[in-house]
């Protein structure tokens, strides 16, 4: 027969772990209840967060159709999305002038510069974001850069840049990928790289943005054949479209892509063009909205711009390093491969 002091520890040990338990048990309740709060509740923030950010990925599309109906995800798709200015890019309106005085700080962030510098890159920095803005002075040297393995396999941007000798480079438009592989195999619509037709395919939700032979950034809903008669040389296909020919989208709601990474391209009245790319997913760092891109873009002059492909795909480099800090939707530092860029050459 046991002693009662045997007894009594054991008593204690069975106390302790049902003390235990029944604070596990309040934790996953209170957990539980808080997400259905979140995903069920009277406020819609967040519901709408989770759906238009999802809605917009590549490959995520079931973190919204879990949760929701269709039903329910069109009635957010509708309340948030972004209505662009239905026009093309009018060339004849960019110049490129040289201006002595600033309109504001903004402006003397682009224009201060040594007289020998090819481009300078601006810290941009809001609320809830932080990114890097590229200026770039001279358009004749930006083009379009694909991936060696169009419809089997995608590339790292380091990798394109590499081997075209770019001294600044961002992510470009969107990509399918054959087989769900998620690989960056194949650029969607229309793609153009040194006026060689990469790819043509039909796009009606997505339109193009690229240069012009004359260096004019042409946005637009169009087909090949109208491309060609602009004289487009390097595009790629994505959007929306945030400013066209002065003319800001209107945006309801957050646009209807939510927060998340962001890649966009701009060109300032004066011909001068600008490269952003805003990180996400990070504690100091959760990232943009269209109506950041579209405010960023304004604040620096941009008389059209464009919101380009995102979340892991944004990425931007410097000589050959990745200067931003991409990370993907595990929480992993990391960029992945894609299908087409932008870059700086080099002025040989």
């Amino acid at each position: 027969m046991k002693s009662r002091e045997t007894k009594q520890p054991e008593k204690k040990k069975i106390k302790l772990w049902k003390k235990i338990i029944i604070v596990i048990v309040v934790i996953i309740t209170v957990t539980f209840c808080s997400i259905l709060f979140l995903l069920y509740g009277p406020y819609p923030n967040f519901r709408e967060w989770l759906i238009t950010t999802a809605m917009t990925t590549m490959n995520h599309k079931y973190y919204a159709k879990w949760f929701y109906s269709d039903k329910t995800i069109e009635e957010v798709l509708s309340r948030n999305k972004v209505i662009e200015v239905d026009e093309y890019t009018n060339p004849l309106l960019i110049e490129e002038t040289k201006q002595t005085e600033y309109a504001n700080k903004y402006d003397k962030e682009i224009l201060e510069r040594n007289v020998d510098d090819d481009y300078k890159i601006i810290r941009v920095d809001g609320r809830e974001y932080r990114g890097y803005l590229a200026v770039i002075y001279d358009p004749s040297r930006i083009k379009t850069v694909v991936t060696e393995n169009v419809g089997e396999e995608g590339e790292y941007l380091e990798t394109m840049a590499q081997r075209n000798d770019a001294i600044l480079a961002i992510n470009g438009g969107g990509f399918k990928d054959p087989n769900y592989s998620s690989n960056g195999a194949m650029p969607i619509g229309i793609t153009i790289s040194n006026g060689k037709v990469i790819t043509n395919s039909e796009e009606k939700d997505r339109g193009l943005i690229g240069f012009t032979e004359d260096n004019k950034l042409i946005l637009g809903k169009m087909t090949l054949e109208e491309a060609k008669k602009l004289k487009i040389r390097d595009a790629v296909t994505y959007g929306p479209n945030l400013i066209v020919n002065g003319k800001p989208s209107k945006i309801l709601g957050n646009g209807g892509w939510g927060i998340a990474p962001r890649t966009a391209i701009g060109q300032r009245k004066d011909g001068i063009v600008l490269f952003l790319v805003i990180d996400g997913r990070s504690i100091s760092s959760r990232g943009a909205t269209m109506i950041d891109l579209l405010e960023i873009m304004q604040k620096y002059g941009a008389y059209n711009a464009a919101n380009l492909d995102g979340g892991t795909s944004s990425v931007m480099i410097e000589n050959n390093k990745i200067i931003n800090n991409p990370i993907d939707s595990t929480g992993a530092h990391r960029t992945r491969k894609i299908a087409t860029g932008f870059i700086l050459t080099r002025n040989h």
